[in-house]
């Protein structure tokens, strides 16, 4: 920095301002320095400012799987977000895995990074207590929290399933399935309990609960497999999958290799509504989730826990999701 500021002809002051709030600057006392930094190729110890601060600007994100959209979407929300605050966030993926989600916990804890915000894979969150007791704040995403000591943001996810199995109700269907897994997931308990609820207020209407090891297209394929191999009379005539990465496998087993119609012999609608959904080659009926919404949401939170006291009460923000209705339910029962 002593460096910068003598080929710029300011003080270290002003080198510290720059980096850490421009805004106090004049704009061209700014490009200058900036040039210098360029010049001299100059990268500032993040380490040693954690010492003075006590904290880094970074944010730990870990979530279920990067390569669903959702989450994908999700990630770019909260980064958008953290940067208008000075913040980067750093991302991992726990595949669904608790021991890789420690890691990424233990990881970032470590680092002493400024937060972390986590998609949490089972019910026990006693590495996050002990992380948030340690100082840093930690908000569950994708989770709602109520009854923890955590802030989250999450989306009803029991009103968002009845949603999907009532539209299929309306549409006449009565053999109802519902595919999703693992059930170590709160959102696929959460979804299959909606669904459950729905069926019982249709007249008439069956239910039935298809578990799968992942939330993967490959996973909705296998099913779809399944279905599409059982004598007409047994197979159901609506399924709702616990999101769009499995309703486009059960897609495509349907219809580009089992040679059945959708709708016409069988409704599909998924979860999630991720862009992939309407650009199925038979579009996608899904609920749709607010993702920026989720996204920047979380990291709001982890800012107001970052600046209260002890005495901080947790804040759960629920959104409410919406039904997208596309050609994949259109059609009314036979």
């Amino acid at each position: 920095m002593r460096e910068v500021a003598a080929a710029a002809s300011v003080s270290i002051g002003t080198v510290s301002n720059v980096l850490n709030a421009p805004s106090k600057v004049a704009p061209a006392t700014v490009a200058r320095v900036q040039a210098a930094i360029d010049e001299l190729g100059f990268v500032r110890n993040d380490v040693a400012r954690q010492l003075r601060a006590g904290r880094s600007r970074s944010v730990g994100l870990v979530v279920l799987d990067v390569g669903n959209p959702f989450f994908t979407d999700i990630a770019r929300a909260a980064e958008g977000r953290a940067a208008e605050l000075d913040l980067t966030i750093l991302l991992g993926t726990s595949d669904d895995d608790p021991r890789r989600e420690r890691t990424y916990i233990d990881t970032f804890d470590e680092q002493r990074v400024f937060g972390l915000l986590v998609s949490p894979i089972g019910d026990d969150l006693t590495r996050l207590t002990a992380l948030q007791r340690r100082g840093t704040p930690v908000v569950l995403v994708d989770r709602d929290g109520s009854g923890t000591d955590f802030d989250s943001v999450a989306v009803d996810d029991i009103a968002g399933a009845r949603m999907a199995v009532e539209h299929l109700g309306a549409i006449g269907r009565r053999r109802i399935a519902f595919v999703g897994g693992p059930a170590s997931l709160r959102q696929v308990r959460d979804r299959r309990a909606g669904a459950r609820q729905a069926v019982d207020t249709i007249a008439g209407a069956q239910f039935e609960a298809i578990d799968t090891p992942a939330l993967t297209v490959l996973a909705g394929r296998s099913v779809g497999e399944q279905i599409r191999d059982r004598p007409a009379a047994q197979r159901p005539d609506a399924v709702f999958c616990a999101n769009d990465l499995l309703a486009i496998g059960v897609l495509q087993a349907l219809t580009l290799i089992g040679g059945l119609r959708v709708p016409e012999d069988i409704a599909l609608i998924g979860y999630d509504d991720i862009d992939f959904a309407s650009s199925a080659v038979v579009p996608l009926s899904s609920i749709r989730q607010p993702t920026a919404r989720i996204g920047a949401t979380a990291v709001d939170l982890l800012l107001g826990a970052a600046e209260k006291s002890t005495e901080h009460r947790p804040e759960h923000v629920v959104f409410q999701p919406q039904l997208v209705v596309r050609a994949s339910t259109a059609g009314s029962a036979q």
